[in-house]
């Protein structure tokens, strides 16, 4: 009895610092987030190439997908990338790419 109480104790004093250790790293990781926003990044530069976004429009687009990465350094200053900051880094990489696709399919052209 007293060494399983005694084990159980230690237990219970190690678990808490080993999660840091086991989630720290991979919590910070965003590679799917970092993906999308090399990706947005080729959609814009095909833009620009084809004609299909004006000069007003990529700038737009420029400022929204910077104020992407800086909302992304903020998540990481910490530490740890919570799910609530993995939410809102989706809805805004989400919003940018229908920003990309309206400006694109507008009619719109560079002259």
């Amino acid at each position: 009895m007293k060494i399983t109480v005694t084990l159980l104790f230690f237990l219970g004093m190690m678990l808490p610092g080993t999660t840091d250790l086991l989630a720290g790293p991979a919590a910070k990781r965003t590679p799917v987030i970092t993906q999308r926003q090399v990706n947005q990044q080729a959609h814009i530069r095909q833009g620009i190439r084809s004609g299909e976004l004006t000069r007003g429009e990529v700038r737009l687009l420029q400022r929204e997908q910077a104020k992407i990465r800086c909302h992304k350094r903020i998540a990481k200053s910490d530490g740890v990338v919570t799910t609530w900051e993995r939410k809102k880094l989706t809805r805004e990489q989400n919003r940018a790419n229908r920003h990309i696709y309206q400006a694109k399919h507008n009619g719109r052209v560079r002259y």
